[in-house]
């Protein structure tokens, strides 16, 4: 890759809109090899699924894609901060998985989720995956306390109030982000997508903002934290992959895995990568999903 190096996301194969609630409606959007296995790719709070191109455009040529956003986020509109919550975004999660098997039909279907995603497959009640790949989700090392991954939680909430939510231009934010030390090892050319997936014009027409407003992002990481400890692995009877960020690095977010689990689930990590590991080491990521597929015979 080179350093001047522009992400161009092409039109998906189609589009199917999914009604969430009486005021919701998220697309889904079609990419890849329609004759190839399904796979559905979400994306990490804050984020929106088109940011992780580098990653899945990876895919394209092998697998059907289904590339969609979590409501407030990506492609859509921003709706109640109230219904922003994980109960809701698990029950979002079974409605589109439903609506896509009506509209396309059944196959093996593979999901491929971060953080926030994770969380919410874990959750769901549909048990339809052939397999899941998760990356770096949020679950607590075995010697955290449970007062002590809520104190993580409410402090990371803090931070997320307290971050700068409106610019003057998506070039104000890419300077922005090439100064934040949680962005300062992603691929060439990720600060220029992110500007162009995660922000939106702002509704007073002065300038941008993010297009998930950072009060909904706070309020989830709050209160969805008294689902973190229902994370339970054993729920999931589908071959599983956990890939993390480098363990022996700080990360900026939830510690990662508990390592009790990796002797229960397939789990690989990156090196010299952070919670954003899909947005750092793109090839590195989808090297091993293919691996585990392979192994799996869902190439």
């Amino acid at each position: 890759m080179t350093a001047d190096i522009v992400w161009e996301i092409p039109n998906p194969l189609s589009t199917l809109d999914v009604r969430l609630d009486a005021d919701t409606i998220t697309t889904v959007r079609r990419h890849g090899n329609p004759s190839g296995t399904r796979i559905l790719v979400s994306h990490g709070s804050g984020f929106a699924a088109d940011l992780y191109y580098p990653f899945w455009s990876l895919l394209a040529n092998d697998y059907d894609l289904m590339v969609y956003d979590l409501r407030n986020h990506g492609w859509n509109s921003v709706g109640t901060r109230r219904d922003h919550n994980i109960p809701t975004l698990v029950c979002d999660h079974d409605i589109i998985l439903e609506s896509i098997e009506r509209t396309y039909g059944s196959k093996p279907t593979i999901g491929i989720f971060h953080s926030l995603t994770s969380i919410v497959a874990i959750l769901s009640c549909n048990k339809i995956y052939s397999a899941l790949v998760l990356f770096d989700p949020p679950l607590a090392k075995h010697d955290m306390s449970q007062t002590e991954l809520l104190e993580a939680a409410a402090l990371m909430a803090a931070k997320i109030r307290q971050r700068e939510d409106h610019f003057k231009s998506r070039e104000e934010f890419v300077e922005f982000l090439k100064f934040h030390p949680s962005f300062k090892g992603v691929s060439p050319g990720v600060h220029e997508l992110m500007a162009l997936t995660t922000l939106r014009g702002s509704e007073s027409g002065n300038g941008y903002e993010l297009r998930c407003p950072r009060e909904y992002e706070a309020q989830l990481m709050e209160y969805g934290r008294s689902f973190f400890p229902l994370l339970d692995l054993d729920l999931i009877a589908c071959p599983k992959k956990i890939i993390g960020a480098d363990p022996t690095l700080p990360h900026s977010y939830l510690p990662t895995l508990d390592q009790r689990s990796a002797y229960e689930v397939d789990y690989d990590f990156i090196p010299e990568t952070t919670h954003l590991l899909q947005l750092e080491k793109p090839e590195e990521c989808v090297a091993v999903t293919r691996e585990f597929l392979e192994r799996h015979d869902l190439a």
